[in-house]
């Protein structure tokens, strides 16, 4: 019924930037909070920043500066800029969005994940 489209990953140098996108598609009334996770391997999925539909965002201290979230809400998508990036920050980043596709119907959908490899 709801999909997460995720695109932008890919290989870029130490120093470099990548733009993240995450589609909403399907049954949608609203979309809530949206947010970006990432997971290195052998390591646990973590939180990398995240926007309330009013705009608000919060980032990992990791990420502060270097990161950027926004959202368009006429496209129901989210986006992240990261700019500067470390070799730490390669990962499979995955989009998450607290979405209604009803009054009674509100749950999480996660996108499927895109990789960034960011090298030295």
């Amino acid at each position: 019924q709801v999909q997460l489209v995720e695109s932008g990953g890919g290989l870029v140098q130490a120093g470099g930037s990548l733009r993240l996108s995450c589609a909403a598609s399907g049954r949608i009334l609203s979309i809530n909070a949206m947010r970006w996770y990432r997971q290195a391997p052998g390591k646990q999925r973590e939180l990398v920043a995240g926007i309330t539909s009013g705009g608000n965002t919060n980032y990992a201290d990791s990420v502060k500066g270097r990161f950027t979230i926004s959202r368009d809400n006429a496209k129901n998508t989210v986006y992240l800029q990261m700019n500067r990036l470390e070799p730490e920050d390669t990962a499979v980043y995955y989009c998450n969005a607290e979405i209604l596709s009803s009054i009674t119907t509100r749950r999480d959908y996660w996108g499927q994940g895109t990789q960034v490899t960011v090298s030295s």
